[in-house]
């Protein structure tokens, strides 16, 4: 049976807390698992809202309490029912209800205190994430204000955070959906406090010699942890994002540093759950890939000692843990432009700026070639899978794996050609001018900063090296030749009948023939020998002007 919203009106009119509490636990049963609602009863459902926002201003018993915030938790789902939910009043009431009152300091509180602020802040959530007019309401009331300071106080005191998430949670939307929120946490040094809240929540410090020391104990980090964490990094994002190749001063570089070090921990975490460290190692490279190149070392500037993975003197663990982290996300082949492009972002911005990264990432994606019967797109190792990138549809990731590749070839253009196929790199170098094999001055502004390694040939390769087809990167079965047997005259006959088909297709615009230019990039065909006619049109003419204002002895000799 449908519970009765008008009697729930009735009963929280009269004050009957007990009444109340037995009818919205029933209405609270009913509806826990609803996310759709029909549009009959939101009339009765804004009603039944605007009562529960005056009656839990006033004393109630806990449950009572419990038992309407939940109701209001459910009614903030439906979009089209929340008009009594986003006035000043009714926000003010669930801020203070959720512990961040302006005026209100922090205090020891028992636990059911902390579940009733948990409950008053997931329908802020809901609110805030469902109306842009609440949106804009909580930035005129400051309510960002509060709440930053609400997390502060839980940072500076020392203790352990406990229900802390949907603080973090509601501030996180509030960054995400309002940009000058973004902006003013910055402002306040919002970096600084929530690098410092990942250092309180993982339990980290730091040695005099400015090294990061985590937790004595070995144990996979817990859910709530990680849930908190999180939330921070996805903050900490909103926040820096806006970093991404700026040039920071002096102080704005040590603080980056010091969170590059903490994200440098993130990666290395075990968490309970695969799919949670996923998350949480997700939310740390997309904060790593906007901050500036310049602050990058940090993720290399470990110990060696205790490192699991080392190469040329130089702790690889991180390196090594975004290269599993990219595998998995090549694996899974879902929202590529989304999951996948920061991570090969990062790793081609610390292969141009970190030789040892290079060096180690092409060991781990570039070895030597040594079965070229496969083409390179068809070849079920790392390379193939960026390989197969080079050609998806999506702009953006194929030429982040492109790229990727590119540079760990040093941009050399015969080298990329060698380990993806001209077919699959005739993108790239169309885009970089490049086509014609020859770099031009504009390009590569890298390019000083590779070092001299050299590209070893496997035995294999040198054997089959001219034998392998350039444009498909791998060793062709042969073709019978399909001319053979023909006379002059029908290879004639064919070469023509070929020509008026593309020029058939040409003009019905279906394709367009191109060459290459001589800088290197791709040009119509037909437009390209125009302007070659004409170039040696104007050569030949100023030879002519050129004889014609010689004297005529002189004139003579040149003409002999």
């Amino acid at each position: 049976m449908a519970p009765n919203v008008e009697k729930i009106i009735q009963s929280i009119s009269l004050g009957d807390q007990d009444a109340v509490q037995l009818l919205l636990d029933n209405y609270n049963t009913q509806y826990a698992e609803c996310f759709f609602f029909n549009t009959e009863a939101q009339e009765r459902k804004k009603g039944l809202a605007a009562s529960l926002l005056g009656f839990v201003g006033g004393q109630l018993q806990p449950a009572v309490l419990r038992a309407c915030l939940h109701t209001l938790r459910i009614l903030s789902r439906d979009r089209r029912a929340m008009g009594p939910m986003i006035t000043d009043s009714a926000l003010l009431t669930l801020t203070h209800l959720g512990g961040i009152n302006l005026r209100q300091h922090s205090q020891q509180q028992d636990k059911a205190k902390i579940q009733d602020q948990k409950e008053a802040m997931k329908v802020l959530c809901n609110i805030i994430y469902n109306s842009p007019q609440a949106r804009e309401r909580a930035s005129a009331l400051s309510s960002i204000q509060g709440l930053w300071e609400s997390l502060k106080q839980g940072i500076w005191s020392g203790a352990p955070p406990t229900g802390q998430f949907y603080k973090l949670r509601l501030l996180f939307l509030l960054t995400a959906l309002r940009p000058e929120l973004r902006l003013q946490l910055q402002q306040e040094r919002g970096v600084l406090v929530l690098t410092s809240a990942l250092e309180q929540r993982l339990v980290l410090r730091w040695t005099d010699g400015n090294q990061l020391i985590p937790d004595s104990t070995s144990s996979p980090v817990s859910k709530e942890v990680s849930q908190d964490v999180i939330e921070i990094l996805k903050i900490i994002f909103n926040v820096a994002h806006r970093l991404y190749r700026q040039e920071p001063d002096e102080e704005e570089a040590a603080l980056y540093r010091r969170l590059a070090a903490v994200l440098h921990h993130c990666l290395l975490l075990s968490c309970d759950g695969a799919d949670t460290l996923e998350e949480l190692q997700g939310h740390t490279v997309n904060i790593l890939s906007a901050l500036p190149l310049t602050c990058l070392d940090v993720l290399l500037a470990v110990p060696v000692g205790q490192a699991s993975h080392k190469y040329e003197g130089v702790n690889m663990d991180c390196v090594h843990a975004l290269v599993l982290f990219m595998d998995r996300r090549l694996n899974r082949g879902q929202k590529l432009k989304e999951k996948l492009t920061p991570v090969l972002s990062l790793l081609t911005e610390s292969s141009r700026v970190h030789r040892e990264t290079r060096h180690y990432l092409r060991q781990k994606i570039l070895p030597p070639l040594k079965d070229v019967a496969v083409r390179p797109e068809q070849d079920s190792t790392l390379r193939g899978q960026l390989v197969r990138l080079m050609t998806h549809v999506d702009t953006d990731v194929k030429d982040c794996a492109a790229e990727l590749l590119f540079v760990l070839c040093k941009e050399n253009v015969s080298r990329f050609v060698k380990y993806t196929g001209y077919g699959n790199a005739a993108g790239l170098l169309a885009a970089r001018g490049l086509l014609n094999g020859r770099r031009n001055s504009g390009d590569g502004q890298f390019a000083s900063h590779y070092s001299s390694d050299s590209d070893s040939d496997t035995e294999e390769y040198r054997q089959a090296r001219s034998k392998i087809n350039l444009v498909t990167g791998r060793v062709e079965a042969e073709q019978p030749d399909p001319m053979e047997g023909m006379t002059e005259e029908e290879k004639e006959k064919e070469a023509c009948r070929l020509i008026c088909m593309i020029n058939r297709l040409s003009q019905d615009q279906i394709i367009q023939p191109m060459s290459v230019t001589r800088d290197g990039r791709l040009a119509p065909l037909w437009g390209h020998m125009r302007s070659c006619t004409e170039e040696k049109e104007e050569e030949h003419e100023e030879e002519e002007q050129g004889l014609s204002s010689m004297p005529q002895g002189l004139k003579d000799k040149t003409m002999k």
